[in-house]
């Protein structure tokens, strides 16, 4: 006889785990950004200088976009940098094979830094079914790259699965918190800026090295933010920039806590435990640069 008695709901995540379970899948997510593997088959199919490189692995899945959406979906790039490469990049390969490119690079990168143990470990499938699971409850709903990314097959072996559903937990989350910043008024460089100031974000040279601004870029929007009482001038945030720093992450905590409502607080808690072990391995095996976060 069937029950009438409705199933007890999953106990909520408490309000900052979903938060702490994407900081641990977007590491893993991010490990191909910094890997030689993307950049050798993508330059097997001619795409060579690094930037554009990063613009058709982040941007195939919309499409041969041209460089406005790329802009406007990325944020914090300089549009001048981003239209030197875009769409120029899909004159040289089509996405499709920047697609399959990056599937490849993803495969072998994680195969290297987490060892063909884990990759096959029960764990790893756990992870991805969990992952997957929180995704069921994203919403395409002015979120591009999350969208866009949606609607790409998900992976069969377990370790690109859960890489898949990483990547759409990052694009949900970095979609929703674009929303975020411009309510708090906060343009692009200065989005850059203000995170640097917290000691969470890249530093100056690696945000000029992969977002195409300089020296002057950065100085002129440290001086809008200090005009604004949010930045000392020099390199950290004031009382108030910190605040609505702090604003700013739980905006993006309230738009981003559907998939993780939806997985549940054990479901969080036991796939924050699982990538925090391989983003730990990864990173043990040089998977970033040293240098990459920091205020200097």
């Amino acid at each position: 006889m069937t029950s009438l008695t409705p199933p007890t709901p999953a106990a909520a995540p408490h309000p900052r785990a979903g938060r702490r379970c994407h900081t641990v899948l977007n590491s893993l997510h991010s490990t191909h950004y910094f890997s030689p593997d993307v950049g050798r088959e993508l330059g097997e199919l001619g795409i060579t200088h690094p930037r554009a490189v990063n613009f058709a692995v982040r941007t195939a899945a919309m499409g041969p976009v041209g460089a406005g959406v790329v802009t406007a979906a990325f944020y914090n790039y300089k549009h001048e940098t981003v239209a030197r490469h875009v769409p120029g990049i899909w004159s040289t390969a089509s996405p499709k094979d920047v697609l399959a490119a990056r599937a490849r690079a993803v495969d072998s990168t994680l195969r290297r830094l987490l060892g063909e143990e884990a990759l096959a470990s029960p764990e790893m499938a756990e992870a991805a079914e969990l992952a997957l699971r929180a995704t069921e409850a994203c919403s395409r709903s002015a979120r591009p790259l999350y969208a866009a990314h949606a609607d790409l097959p998900v992976p069969e072996q377990p370790h690109l699965a859960l890489w898949h559903a990483a990547t759409l937990l990052r694009e949900h989350r970095g979609d929703g918190h674009l929303t975020a910043l411009q309510y708090a008024e906060l343009d692009g460089l200065e989005a850059l800026v203000s995170h640097t100031a917290t000691g969470k974000g890249m530093t100056p040279k690696w945000n000029f090295t992969t977002r195409g601004w300089n020296q002057d870029d950065w100085d002129a929007a440290v001086e809008r933010l200090r005009a604004r009482g949010l930045h000392d001038g020099l390199s950290e945030l004031t009382e108030a920039g910190a605040a609505l720093r702090q604003e700013v992450e739980e905006a993006t905590d309230r738009l981003d806590r559907a998939p993780y409502e939806h997985l549940g607080a054990a479901g969080v808690e036991r796939l924050t435990e699982l990538g925090t072990v391989f983003a730990g391995a990864a990173l043990q095996a040089g998977a970033f640069p040293a240098d990459l976060l920091g205020k200097e």
